[in-house]
């Protein structure tokens, strides 16, 4: 996961993105939440590769396992 989501404050505005791309992981989370399997995945988003999915994935999986929320 760390070789393949990257967070730059000059890439789209600081949002974790796969790579190498402007794709935001999110858009990725959100493409399999609405039953895109990897094959259509990787058609419409030809630069990504199945280990940038499954980062995606584990990205996701790290979040989850948060046990506190900031609050300011």
């Amino acid at each position: 996961m760390k070789d393949r989501i990257i967070v730059d404050p000059n890439i789209c505005g600081g949002e974790p993105c796969i790579k190498g791309t402007r794709i935001p992981v999110h858009i990725i989370l959100s493409h399999l939440a609405a039953g895109d399997d990897f094959a259509t995945i990787l058609k419409n988003f030809p630069r990504l590769t199945r280990e940038d999915i499954k980062a995606c994935l584990e990205y996701a999986s790290y979040l989850a396992t948060e046990k506190e929320i900031a609050v300011p």
